[in-house]
């Protein structure tokens, strides 16, 4: 495809980096990203997305906005509390970026839903506030061979990595099962709603979560595949420890029990 004129002015500056430039502009404006979750992190995540030209996001996401999501999720304001998170953040995507292309999925990610939703799309960017779904995600797009960019927050902290060993000619980098092998018993982590979040860190994390799906995309610089990536606002620090395939994964190992989402 070839960029308009209208496309050549809001892409500029991306245009004049030679790693990104006209080709992989042209390759973002063709690319589909599904987003899971349209809160704290969901917000600048699918914000910046657009802004950057990506053709098509889908959200899913089957939550209203309540008034205390706004301290902290950007895609929405108070003329959207109690409307559909879906609706609120297609609506801001649209005002930042009508040529993005948004696909809306009002529905919370099942086991049985996860294959139907992640069809058609290059890259599923997770931006969920829980542990149950993360597992799901990661089942789904390791299954679905495509590639996974993964956050999380609580209190002061935010977590990020990347996970594509179900993708071809990955095989053998780890997945979030590799990193956490089973899902911590119920209460043993408290919840944002339960611990609090300082609003600003969903955007630092949402934002480089953004900058990795971008990476991703166009196959930029260094993938953060094979590491987790912790940033602790108090420090201020980041931490970037290294993550291995576990033999004995219940879904990458050598010995797999996962083999469906059933």
């Amino acid at each position: 495809m070839e960029l308009s004129d209208e496309q050549f002015q809001r892409y500029a500056r991306h245009l004049i980096l030679d790693e990104v430039g006209d080709e992989g502009q042209e390759k973002l404006l063709v690319s589909k990203v599904l987003v899971i979750g349209a809160g704290g992190l969901g917000s600048p995540l699918l914000l910046y997305l657009a802004a950057a030209g990506v053709g098509t996001l889908g959200i899913v996401d089957d939550d209203e906005v309540d008034l205390s999501n706004l301290q902290r999720q950007i895609a929405h304001d108070s003329n959207a509390v109690g409307l559909s998170k879906v609706e609120s953040a297609a609506a801001s995507v649209a005002r930042i970026n009508p040529g993005t292309r948004v696909e809306k999925h009002a529905e919370r990610l099942t086991a049985e839903n996860a294959a139907r939703l992640f069809e058609g799309y290059d890259l599923i960017a997770d931006g969920s506030d829980n542990f149950a779904t993360r597992y799901l995600a990661n089942d789904a797009a390791f299954l679905a061979g495509k590639p996974l960019v993964s956050g999380s927050l609580l209190r002061f902290e935010g977590q990020l990595a990347t996970f594509r060993g179900g993708v071809t000619g990955h095989e053998g980098e780890p997945c979030y099962r590799c990193l956490f092998p089973t899902e911590p018993p119920p209460g043993m982590i408290p919840r944002c709603e339960e611990a609090g979040i300082l609003g600003a860190v969903a955007g630092v994390i949402g934002t480089l979560q953004a900058t990795e799906v971008i990476k991703e995309l166009l196959g930029l610089g260094s993938s953060l595949s094979g590491h987790l990536l912790i940033y602790d606002a108090l420090g201020p620090t980041f931490r970037k420890m290294k993550a291995a395939r576990d033999p004995g994964c219940a879904l990458c190992g050598t010995d797999p029990t996962i083999r469906d989402l059933a």
